[in-house]
């Protein structure tokens, strides 16, 4: 038998250990770099999206700090917003995240980015109007009218729709201004109204010399100065969101404010009948409903308001919406802004400013307006109607009809508003075709 030295026992033994553990540690490699080629594979890096900041504010006449909770969702690309009310803390008090200019749109269980830039200029074309004006029209138009018309109070009104939108029951919320008010002046800022159709269906006013005018919007002066400036300005260079509501509709709730805030005035919606004068009002916002618990209002609505130009409120309300702006919920650009504004404001001094009830403008809620278009059913009802009615008539300055819930009803001989047209119809030989 042959004898192998001590020494090549040691260095076999180290060879059989090597080639036994090789397997395991080609194995560990292996896991090691498909691990390091799936991290690369599966981070993405946005660039610049959380550092960004938005374009500047021009006007801070306050120092803007966050109140609002902000909840991480999903890695540091999506957050959630949770809105907060802490006594005296303003929630306009909080700085603008610029969202990106995509969305994000699932395919199976993937998910790619969406660029929203196509779908967002067509939006605006097609609420701003394919028409143009010059420069200064608005301005040059508006400020002639006013001088030259003398008027004892101004009114304004939106109508952002096709002229064959525009119905009897619009034109009627037009008459009842007038009923009311003949000495007023009637400003509807329109780019479907100021036009040869437009003066066509306005010109039985002018004919009776009652004064109004339609005229194309100039968002861009309307604007100027303000906290809408700069939101309008991102808008149209595609770095807000529109969302799913009516665009049209939230450049009205908007539009309002500003309006207000450059000449002052009463602001109506084309769905609001006035009842009787409205001239001794000043700077007041109507609550639409109360807490039947505490008496207190519970919302307020934007539909009419009526304030002195340049009045603080309407600072706030305007930058509330460019500030909190969200396209996707119903309301919250409109009523539920001026609610919310108005209950961290309460009691501020320097405001000067009424709530009124709901009996000044919204004497029956949503809910309820098809009741004020119902003849009467039998003697209870006839009797709670003539009780309806003198209550109104009594106490409110005016109605919302709610047009999304009674566009379609029929006025039944004998309701509530078969006597309110009564009341503040001009034209009323054809008061039969009214609605």
């Amino acid at each position: 038998m042959i004898k192998h030295h001590p020494y090549f026992h040691h260095i076999k033994s180290s060879v059989f250990g090597f080639m036994f553990l090789l397997p395991t540690s080609l194995f560990a490699l292996s896991l090691l770099l498909l691990a390091c080629n799936g991290f690369s594979v599966f981070y993405m890096y946005l660039p610049g999206y959380i550092k960004s900041s938005p374009e500047p504010i021009k006007l801070l006449p306050e120092n803007l700090s966050g109140d609002k909770t902000v909840t991480k969702l999903v890695s540091s690309v999506m957050y959630a917003v949770k809105e907060e009310n802490p006594p005296g803390v303003l929630k306009t008090h909080l700085s603008l995240v610029k969202k990106p200019n995509f969305s994000m749109v699932p395919i199976g269980k993937a998910s790619v980015f969406k660029p929203k830039q196509a779908r967002l200029s067509r939006q605006i074309l097609r609420t701003l109007g394919s028409g143009t004006k010059p420069k200064g029209f608005f301005s040059s138009k508006v400020k002639t009218f006013f001088r030259n018309s003398k008027c004892k109070s101004r009114f304004f009104m939106t109508w952002i729709s096709p002229i064959e939108s525009l119905s009897d029951r619009e034109l009627l919320a037009i008459e009842s201004v007038f009923k009311s008010h003949p000495k007023a002046c009637l400003v509807i800022v329109s780019n479907s109204l100021d036009s040869k159709k437009g003066s066509v269906v306005l010109k039985p006013f002018s004919d009776m010399g009652f004064k109004l005018i339609a005229v194309h919007p100039d968002f861009d002066y309307i604007f100027k100065n303000t906290y809408a400036e700069t939101w309008f300005n991102r808008l149209k260079n595609g770095n807000i969101n529109p969302g799913e509501v009516s665009l049209g509709q939230n450049l009205s709730n908007l539009l309002r404010l500003a309006l207000l805030y450059k000449y002052g005035g009463v602001y109506l919606d084309t769905d609001v009948l006035v009842l009787k004068s409205i001239n001794r009002l000043r700077n007041v916002i109507s609550a639409q409903s109360i807490n039947p618990e505490t008496k207190n209002w519970s919302r307020l609505n934007n539909a009419v308001l009526i304030f002195d130009q340049n009045h603080p409120l309407l600072f706030k309300f305007i930058q509330e919406f460019a500030l909190t702006f969200d396209g996707n919920r119903w309301g919250h650009n409109g009523p539920y802004l001026v609610s919310r504004v108005v209950e961290r404001v309460t009691g501020r001094p320097g405001l000067n400013f009424t709530v009124l009830p709901p009996s000044a403008f919204y004497p029956v809620d949503w809910t309820r307006i098809r009741s004020l278009f119902q003849g009467p059913q039998n003697e209870t009802h006839s009797n709670w109607l003539k009780l309806k009615l003198g209550q109104i008539q009594r106490q409110s300055y005016a109605i919302h009809l709610w047009n999304r819930q009674s566009k379609q009803v029929k006025v039944q001989e004998g309701s509530i508003i078969h006597h309110v047209i009564s009341d503040c119809c001009i034209f009323c030989n054809s008061l039969k075709s009214k609605f």
